[in-house]
C-alpha cells in the first residue's frame, strides 16, 4: 500500500526546518551579491543612430515609396557592412585598439528599428568610455566607406553615443543575481528538509509510533524538568525527616 503524505504533513516538515531554509537561502543570496559586486566584471552599454538614404538622382528630389521600400531592404546590407573588417580594422587602427576585426564585432550589435530606415549600433565593453568611442568612430568610419562602396552619401546621425557621468552597468545584474540566488538556496534547502526528513527512522513522538509501528499508544511517560526533579526531591527529604522526627 503506498504512502501518502499530506499538505498539513508537508506544511508541518517545512515549518520544522524553516529556520534552516531560510538561513540557507539568505546564505546564498549573500554569497551571489558578493561574487557578483567583487568578482563578476562590470559591462556597459551605449547606443547611436543614424538614418541612411539612397542618393537621389532626379530633379525633383522627391521620395517615393518605392524608394523607401528600397532603403529598408537595404538596411541588412548596411549591417553586415558595419561589422565587416573593413570598417572595424580602420575603426581598431583609429582608436589605437589591439583587438582583431573579429574580436571587435563581438562588442557590436546592429539592428533597425521597427524595420525603419533608422539603425542602431550598440556597443558592449568594460569601459564607458571605450564603448562610446567604438560605437561614434564605427559609425564616422561607415560613413566615409559607404560612399566608395555603394555610392551612398546620406547618412545622417540621429544620436551620438554619449556613455554619460556616472554609467551604470547593464551587466552583471545585481539584483537579478541576489534574487535568483535566493530562490535556488530556497529549493535547495527545501529539497534537502524532505531528504532529511526521509532518513530520519527515529521514532520522538506517539504519532511517530503510529505510523511507523502501527501500533496504538496505550500510555506516556510524563517529561519531568529538571527543576521539577530537584522539587520534588527536596520536597521527599522534608518529608522523610519530618517522620523521622
Amino acid at each position: 500500500m503506498e504512502e501518502t503524505i499530506s499538505l498539513k504533513e508537508l506544511t508541518a516538515i517545512i515549518k520544522k526546518r524553516l529556520g534552516m531554509i531560510i538561513a540557507t537561502s539568505l546564505l546564498l543570496a549573500v554569497l551571489s551579491g558578493i561574487f557578483t559586486f567583487f568578482f563578476i566584471t562590470k559591462e556597459y552599454q551605449v547606443s547611436t543612430q543614424f538614418l541612411v538614404n539612397q542618393q537621389q538622382t532626379d530633379q525633383t528630389n522627391t521620395i517615393n515609396q518605392s524608394d523607401i521600400r528600397t532603403n529598408i531592404e537595404l538596411i541588412n546590407t548596411y549591417n553586415v557592412i558595419i561589422k565587416s573588417s573593413r570598417i572595424l580594422e580602420e575603426v581598431a587602427n583609429e582608436l589605437d585598439l589591439d583587438l582583431s576585426a573579429s574580436q571587435l564585432g563581438s562588442k557590436i550589435s546592429v539592428a533597425n528599428e521597427n524595420q525603419s530606415q533608422v539603425v542602431t549600433v550598440t556597443v558592449r565593453d568594460t569601459n564607458p568610455l571605450r564603448a562610446e568611442d567604438i560605437a561614434n568612430t564605427t559609425v564616422d568610419v561607415f560613413q566615409e566607406e559607404i560612399f566608395e562602396l555603394m555610392n551612398v552619401d546620406n547618412v545622417s546621425v540621429l544620436n551620438r553615443a554619449d556613455a554619460g557621468i556616472n554609467p551604470s552597468p547593464v551587466s552583471p545584474n545585481l539584483t537579478l543575481n541576489i534574487a535568483i540566488a535566493f530562490v535556488l538556496g530556497a529549493m535547495l534547502s527545501i529539497g534537502l528538509t524532505f531528504l532529511l526528513e526521509y532518513l530520519d527512522t527515529s521514532v520522538k513522538t506517539e504519532e511517530d509510533i503510529e505510523n511507523y509501528l502501527d501500533l496504538p499508544v496505550i500510555g506516556t511517560v510524563a517529561h519531568m524538568a529538571e527543576s521539577d526533579i530537584q522539587q520534588a526531591a527536596s520536597h521527599h527529604h522534608r518529608a522523610r525527616k519530618e517522620r523521622g522526627a
